[in-house]
């Protein structure tokens, strides 16, 4: 029966191999070290973390290679989405360390690990080439955030919001299931490069493709954030312990990323006009609904919610304008500018979850509006890096956020779509008041408590770095710019 078996190509998959097999080491050293702090088991992921990034820029041809039967895919997007995940991972853990060690509940090794399987469900989703390789990684990140989002079990609040995450979560996944499986009845493959091939011969029933389409743009949605899939943000952002919702808001949007242009641009481009039709309609929903929703916030934690949702609105405007009319020519600066937004977002996400942590402690959740109040007097530098944080969220030049913003709204003006232009512009400026309102808390604001922040020196280093690199990368946006568009250009 083993007469036909292929040893697949393993190299490809190397980060993958290498971060499972620390998962499970970690797991097991964490019974066998008794540290009340988990310094080892920290280290030790943070070690696995770098060394997957090693594996992947060692590993890294520049080619498109498939191995697993074709299930499996490594080019240079999936490179670089890799390479920006392992970085925000680390961060994320860098970020999350003071605070877990403050909450006897989740200073646990299985929070470090959770996050090591999380992660490589994302891996495994940025290589998927196969609907079932994008369901695996789909539910192993799903599973390992659920978990995560439920750990502090002494906190009625995050065990609701793991409750709501887990229910909704499971009604995406089928949605996603269904409209998967409509789409193989229709083309006879499960296999991303099978079906866009199966399109482009014809002879595809079109009136199932699009059932099909619909319930896997659904599902997508879902996973992104976005109106009318969105009402689980808010709560499991509120209700997660704020380390985890740092990890929910930040890293799992590039792999949500990454299968939006698996599924929708290297699988269905012939049906280009058909989803571009519905992500139009999202997209307009979600900058309406996320920003003005956000502005009723009183809590930060909520108000960072719906502009996720907003965000995640705007960046499907560059997955949007890429095929116009049959015509693929803007494709390429469409589809970067994309991702290009997405790292960008990332990159301000996880400093402003930083910033909330930092101003954290033990018993104390700074995660309303009202605890920023007079930051400025407690903390001149802080309330600096927190300040360019707002104004990158906010699009003000010259920081990467108005970058990326910008980059998305040239795509969509080059592609002929003024009126959506013209939207989202209207919807950033209504954006920017949430911002400002930090803002002028920090400094108009009498504080409640003139106590001096106090963090640990790397806390306090890497908050200012992650603010630094948001401004300094405004000045020179390009090298991200570059990097995406070479990325894709290599990869589609």
């Amino acid at each position: 029966m083993f007469d036909n078996f292929v040893v697949p190509n393993l190299l490809p998959a190397a980060p993958e191999i290498f971060l499972v097999v620390m998962a499970l080491a970690i797991l097991m050293i964490d019974l066998l070290v008794k540290d009340s702090r988990r310094t080892v088991t920290f280290a030790l992921t943070q070690l696995t973390l770098i060394g997957c990034a090693a594996i992947q820029f060692a590993t890294s041809t520049g080619e498109i290679t498939y191995t697993f039967s074709n299930m499996f895919v490594d080019d240079l997007m999936s490179d670089l989405l890799k390479l920006f995940l392992y970085m925000t991972v680390v961060i994320v853990m860098f970020y999350s360390r003071g605070y877990v060690i403050d909450r006897e509940a989740m200073n646990k090794g299985e929070y470090y690990v959770l996050a090591l399987f999380a992660t490589l469900g994302m891996m495994v989703m940025i290589s998927a080439n196969h609907f079932l390789t994008i369901y695996i990684g789909l539910e192993l990140l799903s599973l390992s955030l659920y978990a995560m989002v439920a750990m502090n079990r002494e906190s009625v609040v995050s065990t609701e919001a793991a409750m709501k995450y887990f229910v909704l979560g499971a009604l995406a996944s089928g949605l996603l299931l269904y409209g998967m499986s409509m789409i193989y009845g229709a083309t006879g493959t499960l296999e991303i490069t099978g079906i866009a091939e199966r399109l482009y011969g014809g002879g595809v029933n079109k009136t199932v493709m699009v059932f099909g389409l619909v319930f896997l743009v659904a599902g997508l949605a879902f996973k992104l954030g976005v109106v009318p899939f969105h009402m689980w943000i808010p709560d499991v952002y509120h209700g997660a312990p704020t380390s985890v919702t740092l990890f929910i808001g930040s890293a799992p949007k590039l792999a949500a990323f990454a299968i939006v242009m698996r599924l929708l641009v290297n699988g269905l481009i012939t049906m280009a006009q058909d989803w571009q039709a519905m992500l139009v309609i999202l997209s307009v929903l979600s900058m309406a609904i996320g920003n003005l929703a956000a502005i009723a916030q009183t809590n930060f934690k909520r108000m960072l919610a719906y502009s996720a949702i907003s965000h995640m609105g705007f960046m499907l405007l560059g997955i949007v304008t890429g095929v116009v009319g049959g015509d693929a020519r803007y494709a390429l600066n469409a589809y970067s500018s994309a991702m290009f937004y997405v790292i960008a977002y990332v990159l301000m996400s996880a400093g402003t979850f930083g910033m909330i942590l930092l101003m954290s402690r033990a018993g104390f959740e700074a995660d309303e509006l009202e605890d920023l109040k007079g930051l400025n007097k407690r903390s001149p530098w802080f309330a600096g890096i927190m300040l360019m944080l707002m104004f990158s969220m906010a699009g003000v030049p010259f920081f990467i956020g108005f970058f990326a913003k910008f980059s998305v709204l040239q795509a969509v003006v080059a592609a002929g779509y003024m009126w959506l232009a013209i939207v989202a512009v209207l919807f950033s400026l209504i954006g920017a008041f949430y911002y400002l309102r930090v803002v002028k808390l920090m400094y108009f604001d009498a504080p409640a408590d003139e106590t001096p922040l106090s963090a640990g020196m790397d806390m306090r280093i890497l908050v200012s770095v992650n603010g630094l690199a948001v401004a300094f990368l405004g000045i020179f946006p390009q090298v991200i710019m570059s990097l995406c568009a070479y990325a894709l250009l290599r990869s589609l």
